[in-house]
């Protein structure tokens, strides 16, 4: 019969201090085994995952591999989330078709969970990539027990892989988890030409018709603002949470004489992997900004001010009015933030506060007609909701905010290559030409979409053929200026 620890008085413990002496064994085998996507605890440890049986954490020693994960490669709370819904669906498993806890799973019971989950009917059955990305979490699962003298041996078998070195000599790597399927497909990269984007925008979320004049009775006062964040991700391949949380302070206003592009700097904490990096803000887009901020989030700010919409934040966080483009914030209660330091959570939590100390506006950019933030989840629901408006007035497109980073990205890369075939072509020559066409553009769109790896950014090269309007040009144009010899 299955048991599970449970901590004393039958309490669930919170995030820390959680070691085996503190558990008991209780009996289980009817209770079903959840998550939690929250913990009780500060600051970042808020989102580390909890696996629970009833009331009960599933098993102390699983808990403290969880609490370890931010020092083990899994900072962002998105990694967090899904590393603990792969191991939820394994534990599961482990109990409910094999009868059997986490640490005494063996290979047999990998081979039965393969079966269960990539030769299984069409229900439950995940793809090779997503299968792969279960089998990594459950290795890093296993090779930390590993280590703490849970298990004698992982359920997983690995077998060493061989690469050419420095000097021409071959070199071990780290093993290779042997329930990785090879044929797993690289992400599929999901973009729109820029047509169905105006189309998806003006129809979608401007509510316009198709003739692109206001539909009678519209009453979607949010559409001005919609279309301005739908922008700012299609110009810039921000993903949906950087963009989300934004402070206004870091929005640059109107100069007529700056460059074409404003280059905004984001913080470590709010971009993925804590890398940071620099977004190039298109200077047609800062009018609508301003327009935005002066108008639409003006009456926000007065509402939230008028109803105390501070008190329906959880934990505010009050500071100061920022200066424009801020490197840290003044908090009211005195003492500083490092906005390299501010997650995205915080920033969520920032409300401003006027001179006399009285609480006035949410301190993020996007805001609600009451002036709370605008999380990511409602973006997701805005992005649908405008897809089935353009399903309804007969333009068949979908589009969720991470497509349009897509989009960004593909459409983007193509139009550098293209300039790089001019301007190699031009200069230095052919073979010259071949390394700034296949090095500089990669190399710029990664660091505009903040890729740790270039061969992330790589996976949009399988889809510039698509954007034939500027690869055949580039092309045509390569044709025209190369030597004859070239041609035969």
């Amino acid at each position: 019969m299955a048991t599970v620890p449970q901590a004393r008085n039958g309490r669930v413990l919170d995030s820390g201090g959680v070691r085996g002496r503190d558990w008991q064994a209780v009996d289980i085998s009817e209770v079903p085994i959840v998550i939690q996507e929250h913990r009780n605890a500060d600051g970042l440890d808020t989102y580390i995952p909890v696996i629970m049986q009833g009331e009960a954490i599933y098993d102390a020693n699983l808990d403290r591999y969880f609490l370890d994960l931010p020092l083990n490669g899994a900072r962002s709370r998105h990694s967090l989330r899904a590393h603990g819904y792969d191991v939820l669906v394994w534990v599961r498993f482990l109990a409910e078709a094999r009868s059997k806890t986490v640490w005494q799973a063996d290979g047999d019971d990998v081979a039965a969970y393969h079966r269960a989950r990539r030769r299984s009917d069409a229900d439950f059955r995940i793809s090779a990539s997503s299968w792969n990305r279960a089998v990594a979490s459950l290795d890093k699962l296993y090779r930390w027990a590993e280590r703490e003298g849970l298990v004698e041996r992982t359920p997983f078998t690995h077998r060493q892989v061989w690469r050419r070195s420095y000097g021409g000599r071959r070199a071990a790597i780290a093993g290779r988890n042997e329930a990785y399927e090879r044929a797993a497909r690289r992400s599929d990269v999901r973009f729109i030409d820029l047509a169905d984007y105006h189309a998806f925008r003006d129809v979608g979320l401007r509510g316009l018709t198709v003739e692109g004049v206001e539909r009678p009775g519209a009453r979607d006062r949010n559409g001005a603002r919609n279309a301005l964040f739908a922008d700012l991700l299609v110009t810039t391949g921000l993903r949906l949470e950087e963009a989300s949380f934004l402070l206004a302070a870091e929005i640059p206003t109107l100069d007529a004489r700056s460059e074409r592009q404003r280059r905004v700097e984001l913080p470590s904490a709010l971009t993925k992997g804590d890398r940071g990096r620099t977004m190039l803000l298109p200077r047609r887009l800062l009018p609508a900004f301003d327009a935005y901020i002066a108008v639409e989030r003006a009456s926000a700010v007065t509402k939230f001010a008028s109803r105390r919409g501070w008190e329906a934040i959880d934990r505010p966080i009050f500071i100061h009015r920022p200066p424009p483009e801020p490197t840290a914030l003044q908090l009211a209660g005195g003492g500083t933030m490092d906005m390299e330091l501010v997650t995205p959570e915080e920033r969520a939590r920032l409300v401003i506060c006027a001179d006399d100390g009285a609480p006035c506006e949410a301190a993020v950019l996007w805001l609600t007609e009451v002036g709370h933030p605008v999380l990511p989840n409602s973006w997701e629901a805005i992005f649908a909701r405008a897809s089935r408006r353009c399903t309804d007035a007969g333009i068949t497109v979908r589009v969720s905010p991470h497509q349009l980073r897509h989009s960004f990205a593909v459409h983007m890369l193509a139009m550098l290559i293209q300039r790089r075939i001019n301007e190699a072509v031009a200069s230095a020559g052919a073979m010259e030409g071949y390394r700034q066409l296949l090095g500089d553009p990669l190399q710029q769109v990664q660091r505009l979409l903040g890729h740790s790896s270039l061969a992330t950014t790589s996976v949009y090269l399988d889809h510039i053929a698509t954007r034939a309007d500027t690869v055949d040009a580039a092309i045509e144009d390569l044709l025209a200026r190369v030597p004859d010899y070239l041609r035969s």
